[in-house]
């Protein structure tokens, strides 16, 4: 917008968080995660209340009180899952779930891209990058014998 002050202006931000491996076919791993009611399983508890979830969407509030809610966007072949922000969500994102055959299972991590402004962006890049990384940990510990 013009004549908005600099850091008030909404630019990009992406986030491609830890590729993790996972002991699971990619059709086993998307059709878990297309339940938007098994995301709590990947969530940190200690880290999230008020959490709601139907089939296709959840909703969680994260400390500091902000709601985020994420609803089922599709999916590309067996390849990625899209997850985009709901109307509760501060700012608009997408969440693609990006996922490959390797010999050990499938491959895959969590890309975050979003709108946020240059101040909201220092403020939630790292505690982003945490929770992605930290999900990617808890869908393989979720699949693992």
């Amino acid at each position: 917008m013009e004549g908005q002050p600099k850091h008030l202006e909404s630019i990009g931000m992406k986030i491609k968080g830890d590729t993790v491996i996972v002991t699971a076919e990619r059709s086993e791993i998307i059709d878990f995660l297309r339940d938007s009611n098994n995301i709590i399983h990947l969530l940190p508890k200690d880290k999230i209340s008020d959490y709601t979830s139907s089939n296709e969407m959840c909703a969680f509030k994260v400390q500091g009180g902000v709601i985020i809610s994420l609803h089922q966007d599709g999916v590309e072949g067996q390849d990625v899952l899209y997850m985009k922000s709901g109307e509760k969500s501060p700012f608009p994102f997408r969440l693609s779930i990006v996922m490959n055959t390797v010999t050990e299972g499938t491959e895959g991590y969590i890309q975050f891209d979003g709108e946020v402004n240059t101040f909201l962006k220092l403020m939630v890049e790292r505690p982003l990058t945490s929770l992605f990384n930290f999900m990617s940990e808890k869908l393989k510990e979720q699949f693992s014998s």
